[in-house]
């Protein structure tokens, strides 16, 4: 074991009040203990176990539907699930700056925090962090890698404030496409120089008697070059609107038509984090055989959760 401070080898000089053993370098008589790392932090909880709860989160497994499995208490799985998702926004934040891209495509996917929209309106006017909570999300085309992603509302403030993110995780000139939201045009000039920016709009067809979830069929698509001189060709979303799937398959807090919503933004901000995470270092893409992280060269293995627990909880 080294000294911490003059780095030379230091000797056994008994064990401390925990067990731990301890040690005392000779040239500058400073002693201290060998602690075993701790990736939960003051959490209790087995990293077997813990472990176990987060592989079932991201396999789309709700939070009770854990508990029960696990038999670990439901405010521990959420604490877990808060300390780890915040732990991975950090990661994501570290890891994903600067990338070189080709083409990006963006969307935002709806869901709700405590109550429908339509009910905060009605009976809880002026709350903060309930209704509506719209994830906007950046993907990579060809290797598959979420670039960015941030959890708002569909508002242009939200626009404005993703694609700040979008042009720290991205560097040199690309092309991007997004859908018909008015307000990504005047975001994207602010915040790119160089882009090649178009927008594809989507027609549907009226489906008034076919049930209400019954979605619509789309009729036709315009695609509307706004700068730069977007490739015609990879003007499209629907790579991104495919993850959009995979984000509600494997979110049970995504899950349409049911009552597995989140009750705190901070519960479901933390969820998406751990699940992009996850989807980035862990998670083999069946298109590119291989995890994107990988594909865009900021990793060389599939990591583990066990890694990602691990790499997480070493960050400031």
């Amino acid at each position: 074991m080294l000294c911490p401070v003059c780095q030379l080898e230091a000797r056994k000089f008994g064990k401390d009040r925990d067990g731990n053993q301890r040690f005392q370098c000779k040239p500058c008589k400073k002693t201290f203990s060998d602690r075993p790392a701790k990736p939960l932090g003051e959490m209790r909880l087995p990293m077997e176990k813990a472990t176990q709860v987060l592989r079932l989160i991201v396999e789309g497994n709700s939070i009770r539907a854990s508990m029960r499995i696990t038999g670990v208490d439901r405010t521990t799985i959420i604490n877990l699930l808060v300390l780890v998702g915040e732990r991975c926004e950090r990661l994501l934040e570290t890891r994903i700056k600067a990338m070189p891209v080709a083409d990006v495509q963006c969307d935002e996917v709806w869901g709700f925090v405590g109550m429908k929209q339509k009910t905060k309106v009605r009976n809880h006017p002026g709350t903060e962090h309930v209704g509506d909570a719209y994830c906007f999300t950046a993907i990579e085309r060809n290797t598959k890698l979420l670039l960015t992603w941030h959890l708002g509302t569909r508002t242009a403030f939200d626009a404005e404030f993703f694609m700040e993110k979008l042009a720290y995780a991205t560097t040199g000139r690309f092309q991007m496409t997004t859908d018909g939201f008015t307000s990504y045009p005047k975001a994207v000039t602010d915040n790119f120089t160089e882009v090649d920016f178009a927008i594809l709009v989507k027609q549907y067809a009226t489906k008034a008697d076919e049930g209400r979830y019954s979605p619509g069929e789309v009729t036709g698509t315009v695609k509307l070059p706004c700068c730069g001189a977007p490739n015609p060709d990879l003007i499209c979303i629907s790579h991104v609107e495919r993850h959009n799937l995979t984000i509600r398959m494997q979110n049970r807090r995504m899950t349409r038509l049911t009552n597995a919503f989140s009750k705190k933004w901070e519960n479901h901000q933390a969820a998406f984090a751990l699940q992009f995470a996850y989807y980035n270092f862990c998670r083999k893409h069946l298109t590119i055989k291989m995890t994107p992280a990988m594909k865009a060269g900021i990793e060389d293995h599939v990591w583990t959760l066990e890694e990602l627990i691990e790499k997480t909880s070493t960050l400031n």
